[in-house]
């Protein structure tokens, strides 16, 4: 099997931003995420997250997860964060504007609403900017890229990688641990948490360290180390799609912040 006809036969089925290259699904939004972080307006942050969900619900599968991120997490996120920081201005930068709310010698302005409402979108459109390259990419292919693509070392990228693939082993032990525990009778309560969970310590330890010997022998036994560079077996190319998406997110960004002029 040739190179292409291997990526090509990894592709089959995706669709969307997932074919796209991570590194450029994170290069793309990454200007409009630097420049967010300066804009003290409310229109430029509100237009980046309009279209950074529009991508995301377009360019992504339907899924219960991306719904719940996009109506749930980020709207919640906004409004907390909008509410604690308009709590938090210093009143003296809010003088003059009206009030909303006073309690006592407390009072909530206009202006402090809106500092905190331009703050909670700033965020809100970095974070869901974020997610175009976060939700769609798999954190094997980014390491490839960075392998493939930036030429990091592949001693530093695929040893990251096998450390992060040790948090889902440790979600499927624990698992295993608190149903060995019930077939022998463990019984529930708030008093007998802290002891189940004391139990819990030794077998996930034991556990960590037979997977680590594992991982540790098998990339022994592969030479891991050994030499300047790998072949790689699943190639994670640069296409010309992928530079086109690039210069669309930077000319796109580039024309919001030409029209609302934020700074």
């Amino acid at each position: 099997m040739t190179a292409v006809a291997e990526v090509a036969g990894r592709e089959e089925g995706r669709r969307g931003l997932a074919v796209v290259n991570p590194l450029a699904k994170f290069t793309g939004p990454l200007p409009a995420m630097i420049a967010l972080v300066f804009v003290r307006d409310l229109t430029s942050p509100l237009v980046f997250l309009v279209l950074a969900s529009l991508v995301l619900l377009l360019g992504t599968r339907f899924t219960r997860r991306v719904v719940g991120i996009l109506i749930g997490v980020i709207p919640a996120a906004t409004v907390v964060v909008a509410v604690g920081f308009a709590l938090w201005v210093d009143p003296e930068r809010v003088e003059g504007t009206s009030e909303v709310l006073r309690v006592g010698d407390w009072a909530l302005t206009e202006g402090a609403l809106a500092i905190g409402l331009a703050t909670g979108l700033r965020l809100a459109a970095i974070m869901t900017l974020a997610f175009i390259g976060g939700l769609t990419t798999e954190g094997s292919d980014l390491v490839r890229a960075l392998v493939q693509q930036l030429r990091v070392p592949y001693r530093i990228g695929y040893a990251a990688l096998a450390a992060i693939r040790f948090v889902p082993r440790f979600g499927h032990e624990l698992a295993v641990i608190r149903q060995a525990h019930r077939i022998r009778g463990a019984r529930g309560g708030v008093l007998s948490a802290p002891a189940r969970w004391a139990g819990y310590v030794v077998p996930l330890l034991a556990g960590a360290i037979r997977h680590a010997e594992r991982v540790a022998l098998a990339m022994d036994a592969r030479a891991f180390g050994a030499h300047p560079d790998r072949t790689e077996r699943h190639r994670v190319p640069w296409r010309r799609r992928d530079t086109v998406f690039v210069a669309l997110c930077w000319a796109v960004s580039a024309a919001v912040f030409v029209v609302v002029r934020p700074f």
